[in-house]
């Protein structure tokens, strides 16, 4: 992981992250410098970033939002102090309202953004300046330093490019931690038609169907937040194994770079889980993201146990060779 170092220091009021990235440092500028770059690591997992407003001057503003999967939304905005391209740049970060205004009981900090070169790429030095004992403790009761963390380990995935990063590699299974699980795959085609195939039951039928031998008999989308879908298979053929269903509700449909939905199997009592997916693309491919949030490391590791991953790069493969054009 980028990320080698956070400490706070409560005499200095600071808190300084450094990473390392294996890319020189004109690469790493650009991805801070970019608002569509930004946004694909600027907000940790599960509550990723969108940048409404972006000038890049002394004096300028940048504002952003970032939204959780249940909809919930933590705005901010920058003011550029100062920019030395590509070394090194300063901003006053704060909380905002729905209308840009400073948000009520929130602290501002001056953050600063450090480049040096290395033999290996570029180290970044980030340091938070805060005014008050309390308003660090504030912000690291409210997880600042684990978000940082997470946000900044996912840049090194940007700066590989997403070919580099996942081509070949089939779908990939990460342990985040006890109940989060992100899974990766790299379809080669555009974001939009891997959002139909995940909204348009009769492109489902056609790929979202596990291993061979399987049928999907029941497809009913969820098309926005509140509504419910469901969806359900069952073996043909021969083919060993029981029909099986899985039922949810949207908590959050972003056409066609997001879509949130609670999940648990169809007739069977208890938690499910919840299924954030995200779509990015670059270079006319498009990598699919899934965290996935179960309500246990126990549940976790029963599904996992299944063979989930292998089922689903069964189903990915099938998309990408019979329906991607």
């Amino acid at each position: 992981m980028p990320v080698t170092d956070v400490t706070t220091d409560a005499e200095k009021l600071t808190m300084t992250l450094v990473a390392d990235f294996a890319a020189p440092v004109e690469r790493v500028w650009a991805a801070f410098t970019d608002p569509r770059q930004l946004e694909r690591f600027w907000g940790p997992p599960g509550w990723p970033a969108t940048f409404t407003e972006f000038d890049h001057t002394v004096g300028g503003r940048a504002r952003y939002h970032m939204t959780s999967p249940q909809g919930e939304r933590s705005s901010g905005a920058w003011e550029f102090l100062m920019i030395d391209e590509p070394r090194r740049f300063e901003v006053i970060d704060g909380f905002v309202d729905s209308d840009g205004a400073a948000a009520d009981g929130m602290p501002s900090m001056r953050m600063t953004y450090e480049f040096e070169v290395t033999e290996s790429g570029t180290r970044m030095i980030n340091v938070t300046y805060f005014d008050s004992v309390e308003a660090l403790e504030q912000l690291t009761a409210m997880g600042m330093v684990e978000g940082s963390t997470m946000a900044m380990n996912q840049l090194d995935i940007v700066l590989e490019g997403l070919r580099a990063y996942a081509q070949g590699k089939g779908t990939r299974t990460e342990l985040l931690d006890d109940t989060h699980v992100r899974i990766t795959r790299l379809i080669e085609g555009p974001r939009e038609f891997v959002w139909r195939a995940h909204n348009e039951p009769e492109l489902m039928r056609q790929w979202l169907l596990g291993p061979d031998g399987w049928v999907m008999t029941d497809c009913v989308i969820a098309a926005a937040a509140g509504d419910s879908y469901r969806t359900a298979w069952a073996p043909v053929d021969g083919t060993e194994g029981e029909a099986f269903g899985f039922e949810g509700e949207a908590l959050l449909v972003e056409a066609p770079r997001r879509m949130v939905t609670t999940e648990r199997m169809t007739g069977v009592d208890g938690p499910g889980t919840v299924n954030d997916l995200s779509l990015d693309e670059e270079d006319g491919a498009t990598l699919l993201t899934l965290l996935i949030e179960y309500p246990s490391r126990e549940l976790r590791d029963m599904i996992l146990a299944t063979g989930m991953t292998d089922g689903m790069e069964a189903s990915y493969a099938r998309m990408e060779k019979e329906l991607v054009r």
